[in-house]
Parts: structure tokens; C-alpha cells; sequence
């Protein structure tokens, strides 16, 4: 990250160049690339909360203190308000111009957002289908399948009543009471729809509904903290579909539009290489088929590099669910992550993002004086969202061997390491909140 150092007396990398850490002197500071100062980062993510993750998955990482972001679909929960519904006309006038004018580019988002709620069970398959075709370019195909639809409604070809998608009657039984609990004990819940719905056929009022109302439904059950993290069904990077949810939910696992980060998503076979952004975001998702030692050479690359935001994403365990992967092999492969936390920071999705974030909008500025060593930290984000604390690296000078840092009313004596540039201390700091004395003792 360029102009992240603070020199001696005041002089800041904004007016030094180039920005290089000085060396045999105390006081050059910069925020480490990640937390604690580690390596990489690697986010474990679940989608669709079906109940095998709670039951089977979460006890290996509650057992190895793995933390994870469990992104729900928040109809199906016991005590939920917000349950799928269409927003717009009434359906049978949709049904009945179905009639007599055919699916053109004109009406097609209006009837592929009404699929699933025109009154009969199994027309939401024609919603999935039609959506992703949509989405991938083949309209007429789409417009084909949604005329093939309403031509079996009006011809009566399906039985009455409505029947949801696969993931959401595989994320019934859980509770928000069952939520909270995992929330206090360090897990992410985080918003993955009402219902699971295919968002690039849908118009933008019912997008707006399935991401706002699920947000509202969260942050009623579980609080605000929990309504920064969201994933649009189906991994979904489509333009329009994201410029609504941007302005809904602050970090998307579908697509992050920062400039200091490179992403390679789940269906790209790259894997990443030189890089002349501050941070490669890089998504795998394991299936049935893909191999234990695979799953670990993501983990060694991540291990490796000094850039890398490695995010893994799940769905089924033990039959129930997507690709669902069996719980022992899930287990050997948490504890091989646990075995490379001296190098690998292991996060939520919603803490990666915001540490980024906080590092890259973070000002610092370093003095010494008096034998002292002062840091302030600082940056204009909403603290709402933005609360993580920072790691900090101080140079000190080679005679302090111990080292007293007080912000506030925390405080803390650690003994300095050395690299090549001279002896420094890794350390916490909160942000906006009193500056930092480093002291000798």
C-alpha cells in the first residue's frame, strides 16, 4: 500500500519519497497488510443455512475456534415476517396478456419476477431456469421457457398453491433464537435473501424487496452488526442486480467494486499471480468432486503469498444441501487450516472486508519525542460499520527491550522483534479513539 509510513518529526510519506520504512530509528509506523500481522486472510462461508451446517459443520469449528459467515436465507426461519411474495400487478392479469402477447424483452423481468407466485406449486424451476439464461445471454431462450410457463398455468397443468425453491425447504428448523446463539460465540449470520430468488430475472422493485426486507428481518432479530455482509443468490455478479444491492448491504461476496483489490471468482481456473493491487480476494468452492489435497494446495498458496483474501464457500453437508460435502472431510480440512494460523488470519467475510477497508482509508501519524513515541490512527469511515482494530507496526529503537503501549485505557508491555530494517512491535490499536505512547521499559 503506498503512503501508509509515518517518518520522524512530522515528516509523512506525503511529502518523502519514496515511501520506504527508515531503518536504525524509532517511530516509523504502518498498518500490516493483515491482521495480527499475518499473511493472508481466509473467510469460510456457508450459503443457504440448510440445517446440516449448524448440526454437522459448526461443532468442527466451534471445537478448532474456526470463525465463520453463514449466509441465510431468512424466510424458512422460525419467527421470520417477511416471506417471498411478487411485487407488481395482479397475476392473473400477468397470466392472462400471457395469452395473446408473447415474452419479449418488454415484459420478461415482470414475468419471470411473478413465476413463482402465480398460484401453483412447481413453476419456480421455470424462474431459476429463465433467470440464468437471462443473465447469461440467451434471451430467447429465456423468453421461450416463460412463454412455455404461462401457456401450462392458463392450460391448467400444475396443482394449486406455491412451492419454494430446493434451498429453502432445506433451511427449515432453524430458529433466530438457534441464530443468536451462534452469533455470540463469534459466527457471522448474514443475509442471502428472503427466498433464494434468481435476481437477474427480476425486476427492481422485487430485487429491492428480497434484499431490503431480508436486511430489515435481520436487523430486527439479530441487530445492525449483522446487516453489512450479503450474497446475492447463484453467485451473481450481474451489473444491474449489483448496483441495486450496493446501495442495500456495504460488502457483497458477489463482487467488491474496489479499485486496491483483484478478484478471481469461484468459476475462473486462474489462481493468483503477480499482482499490482493491494489485495487478490481469491473464491473457491469445494464440490463432492473436488479432491481433499486441492482443497489444502488453496490453503498453501494463500499460506505463501502476503496478498491474498482466500474465501471459501460451502453449501451442503452430509447430504443436505448443494454439493453437500461429508463432516469428517470437512474436519480434516479445518484442521489443516488451524495448522496455518501462524500465517493465515481466519475471518469473517463482514471482518476481512473491514480491515481492508479500514487499512486502506487509515491515516497514521508518528513522532518520537522525550523518549516517546506517539501514534495517532485514524480514518473518515462510518464507525457504525467500521469498528475493527488495526495492527500497527512501530520501529523502536535497537536499545529498547521492552516495549509499554498505552492508548486509552488499555495498555500493554511486549518485547520488540527484529527484521532487516530494525527492532519493532507488532500491536493493536483501536481507531479514532486517543492516540498511542510507546514507551521503553
Amino acid at each position: 500500500m503506498n503512503c501508509k509510513y509515518v517518518y520522524l518529526a512530522f515528516i509523512t510519506c506525503l511529502i518523502s519519497a519514496p515511501c520506504l520504512a527508515q531503518t536504525a530509528a524509532g517511530g516509523t509506523t504502518t498498518v500490516t497488510e493483515w491482521q495480527y500481522g499475518k499473511n493472508s486472510a481466509v473467510s469460510l462461508t456457508y450459503d443457504d443455512a440448510s440445517r446440516h451446517q449448524f448440526t454437522r459443520a459448526l461443532p468442527v469449528m466451534e471445537r478448532l475456534k474456526l470463525p465463520a459467515t453463514f449466509f441465510v436465507i431468512t424466510g424458512p426461519i422460525t419467527g421470520s415476517k417477511y416471506q417471498g411474495r411478487f411485487i407488481g400487478r395482479p397475476v392473473a392479469d400477468i397470466i392472462k396478456e400471457s395469452a395473446t402477447i408473447p415474452t419479449s424483452d418488454q415484459n420478461f423481468l415482470e414475468r419471470c419476477s411473478a413465476a413463482g407466485y402465480l398460484g401453483y406449486k412447481g413453476t419456480i424451476s421455470y424462474h431459476t431456469r429463465a433467470g440464468g439464461m437471462y443473465d447469461s445471454g440467451r434471451k430467447d431462450k429465456a423468453f421461450k421457457l416463460m412463454d412455455s410457463l404461462y401457456a401450462k398455468v392458463r392450460h391448467g397443468d400444475f396443482p394449486k398453491g406455491y412451492g419454494p425453491c430446493p434451498e429453502y425447504t432445506q433451511a427449515l428448523g432453524s430458529s433466530w433464537d438457534d441464530f443468536r446463539k451462534d452469533a455470540a460465540k463469534g459466527y457471522e449470520i448474514a443475509s442471502h435473501s428472503i427466498t433464494h430468488a434468481t435476481m437477474p430475472g427480476m425486476d427492481e422493485a422485487n430485487i429491492k424487496y428480497e434484499l431490503e426486507k431480508s436486511k430489515e428481518e435481520i436487523l430486527k432479530q439479530m441487530g445492525a452488526k449483522y446487516t453489512f455482509s450479503a450474497e446475492v443468490p447463484y453467485g451473481y455478479e450481474n451489473e444491474r442486480v449489483m448496483q441495486v444491492a450496493y446501495k442495500i448491504y456495504p460488502s457483497l461476496r458477489n463482487r467488491m467494486p474496489e479499485p486496491w483489490l483483484k478478484e478471481i471468482d469461484r468459476s475462473s481456473r486462474k489462481t493468483p499471480g503477480p499482482n499490482d493491487k493491494d489485495y487478490v480476494q481469491w473464491q473457491r468452492g469445494a464440490t463432492t468432486k473436488t479432491p481433499l489435497p486441492l482443497m489444502k494446495s488453496w490453503v498453501d498458496t494463500a499460506y505463501n503469498r502476503n496478498d491474498t483474501w482466500l474465501v471459501l464457500v460451502f453449501h451442503g453437508v452430509d447430504s443436505l444441501g448443494y454439493e453437500a460435502l461429508n463432516s469428517s472431510l470437512l474436519d480434516q480440512y479445518f484442521q489443516y487450516i488451524k495448522s496455518k494460523q501462524d500465517k493465515l488470519w481466519v475471518a469473517t467475510f463482514g471482518d476481512a472486508t473491514r480491515y481492508m477497508r479500514e487499512r486502506e482509508a487509515a491515516k497514521v501519524t508518528s513522532s518520537e519525542n522525550n523518549g516517546k513515541i506517539k501514534v495517532t490512527l485514524t480514518h473518515a469511515l462510518d464507525k457504525t460499520q467500521y469498528y475493527l482494530p488495526l495492527t500497527l507496526k512501530t520501529y523502536v529503537p535497537a536499545d529498547w527491550k521492552w516495549v509499554h503501549i498505552e492508548q486509552g485505557k488499555h495498555s500493554n508491555t511486549i518485547k520488540p522483534k527484529k527484521d532487516e530494517k530494525g527492532s519493532y512491535v507488532l500491536y493493536q490499536a483501536d481507531v479514532n479513539n486517543n492516540g498511542i505512547t510507546l514507551s521503553a521499559r
